[in-house]
């Protein structure tokens, strides 16, 4: 019978092909013997189970591949249930454009800073009222010895570490990035006596510790259900952001990365205090 009807054999190629029956003497050679009989060899079972091996005049991985799956709903459905990375994926788009075809600052000029434009008016206010200059860089200085208290408080007096371990992990952060990668002053910097560090003698550009801290200790006070203070402290960096941008205090990149380096530190020292607790 040859191991069945041919009156039941099935309209598929492979479906009646059965192994040819193999002796002690010939079990090893058989694994590298061609088709025989309708018989799919060992060699050929291997090449087919590899990713890039010839399927039906594909390939393996590409008719395997997840992308394969998907229908036009689940296009449509991703457009609509997952939006924002879709908005993502078409910025990325539109920067690739602008990267590509972008004019290179010369090396002679000063650094292009949007948030610089932004600001011109505020800028030549501040450079013409030096008074004014000096009752908004002490009132910013306040509010520094704001989230430095919060901070120190929330560790010495409410026993909770977190935001002091954060901002220690910030500050180490910046002062190597600071100091590996040394940003020009901007030009019309308006330094004042009663600025923060003092005098703005020397600071790292790179990135704000002011804005970083005060986003840590906002991040606490939320934690602890403090929304009011938290909304107070969030409304009082943006007018710190403001006021650095106009007195050239910080370039943009600086504040826009402040605010990623104080959500990510945080979230860094809630890891390493998860770490401590199971240890």
């Amino acid at each position: 019978m040859n191991g069945g009807a041919p009156h039941f054999r099935s309209s598929s190629p492979l479906a009646n092909r059965q192994p040819k029956p193999t002796t002690s003497s010939n079990k090893q050679n058989s694994k590298h013997s061609h088709t025989t009989n309708g018989t799919v060899s060992n060699m050929n079972m291997k090449k087919r189970s590899s990713p890039l091996a010839a399927n039906d005049g594909g390939w393996y991985w590409l008719g395997n591949a997840h992308f394969m799956t998907w229908k036009a709903g689940d296009l449509l459905g991703v457009v609509r249930h997952h939006p924002l990375p879709c908005v993502f994926f078409a910025s990325l788009l539109f920067f690739m454009g602008v990267e590509y075809t972008l004019r290179m600052i010369p090396s002679t000029s000063p650094p292009f800073d949007l948030g610089f434009i932004a600001t011109v008016p505020l800028n030549r206010v501040l450079a013409s009222r030096p008074a004014l200059n000096t009752l908004l860089a002490g009132l910013n200085t306040v509010f520094v010895a704001m989230q430095s208290a919060y901070i120190v408080w929330a560790w010495l007096i409410e026993g909770r570490p977190r935001a002091t371990i954060s901002a220690l992990f910030m500050f180490t952060c910046r002062g190597i990035l600071g100091y590996v990668t040394q940003l020009p002053l901007p030009q019309d910097f308006l330094g004042s006596g009663a600025d923060f560090p003092v005098g703005n003698v020397s600071f790292f550009l790179f990135y704000s510790g002011h804005v970083a801290a005060a986003v840590i200790a906002s991040l606490d006070m939320r934690r602890m259900q403090r929304r009011g203070m938290a909304l107070v402290f969030d409304l009082l960096n943006v007018l710190q952001v403001v006021r650095l941008l106009s007195t050239r205090g910080h370039y943009t990149i600086d504040l826009g990365v402040g605010v990623g380096a104080g959500m990510l530190f945080d979230s860094l020292a809630g890891k390493y205090l998860e770490c401590k607790k199971l240890n």
